[in-house]
């Protein structure tokens, strides 16, 4: 009798065993069989000072505040830079999940931008694997500083292709080939046409922290008097907390629009000139059925 109970317990426990294999390899069949999106990229739709792959979600508004100082090495009598400051209002809104457009105005040259951004391509894995993410971002925008200056004159246009890829739930990084057309440059004798490619990444540090950081090598040359101009560079923290994501950082770029931190970076890293910033971004929604844009 009791070699008769062990085969019965061994039988069945050999049923439930092969029970359970049955049904791990329908659930991997089933995933699979599904296309599993990737998603947040990055926290916001900014990296630093550039663009990210990231798009609001449809009727989401983004009211964005982004502020930067003075240079570090004014010294002690400007406060080491935070007695001066320039600032960018801007609203960001998706028409779908995948389509969004903003509207911007900056201090510094008093600046009106435009852009739109449109998510071509969505990693993905499962049974269409999609190895990156990528972004068709466009803009354009007038400054008003110069009223002496034709309308035309005062113009700029910005094409960027942005490539990105999380690598598990830590690591993303991103690559930014950018066009940018000045219909008129600040500075006699500098080229109207700038091109220049980014990259950027994060590293999450939990799970509402993360560090970030992005160059901008353009192609023209350096230090002359004809493009007095550096490369930007830029590192920071992001900390999300609900609808809020606080992004605070250290750049050599006092501008926050394409036109001025790609194309205008007077400052240099290795003289000091760095810029302590931050940017504030509130997503409301309007979508009744999803109140809160995830992160």
């Amino acid at each position: 009798m009791k070699v008769l109970r062990l085969l019965v317990m061994l039988m069945g426990s050999s049923t439930v065993l092969y029970a359970q294999d049955d049904l791990l390899n329908e659930l991997s069949k089933q995933d699979s069989a599904q296309t599993v999106p990737v998603t947040a990229t990055f926290k916001s739709t900014r990296v630093v000072n550039g663009q990210s792959v990231e798009t609001m979600k449809k009727k989401h508004l983004d009211f964005r505040i982004s502020h930067r100082f003075g240079k570090l090495n004014s010294g002690a009598y400007q406060f080491f830079g935070l007695d001066q400051a320039t600032m960018r209002l801007g609203f960001e809104y998706g028409l779908t999940d995948d389509l969004m457009i903003g509207v911007g105005r900056s201090t510094s040259q008093k600046v009106y931008d435009f852009f739109g951004k449109y998510k071509l391509l969505k990693q993905s894995t499962g049974a269409r694997i999609m190895p990156v993410s990528v972004t068709l971002f466009g803009g354009t925008g007038v400054a008003t500083v110069d009223k002496e200056r034709e309308f035309q004159d005062k113009l700029y246009y910005t094409a960027q292709v942005l490539v990105a890829r999380k690598f598990g739930e830590r690591l993303s990084l991103q690559l930014s080939p950018t066009y940018l057309y000045r219909t008129m440059p600040d500075v006699t004798g500098d080229e109207k046409v700038v091109l220049a490619v980014g990259i950027g990444g994060r590293f999450k540090l939990s799970k509402r922290v993360s560090l970030n950081g992005e160059y901008f090598y353009t192609a023209r040359e350096k230090n002359t008097v004809t493009a007095p101009y550096h490369d930007s560079m830029s590192f920071g923290v992001d900390i999300e907390t609900g609808g809020h994501v606080f992004q605070l950082h250290f750049t050599n770029s006092l501008g926050m629009i394409e036109k001025q931190f790609i194309g205008e970076t007077a400052g240099s890293w290795g003289k000091g000139d760095i810029h302590y910033g931050f940017n504030i971004s509130r997503t409301f929604s309007f979508d009744k059925k999803n109140k809160r844009q995830p992160n």
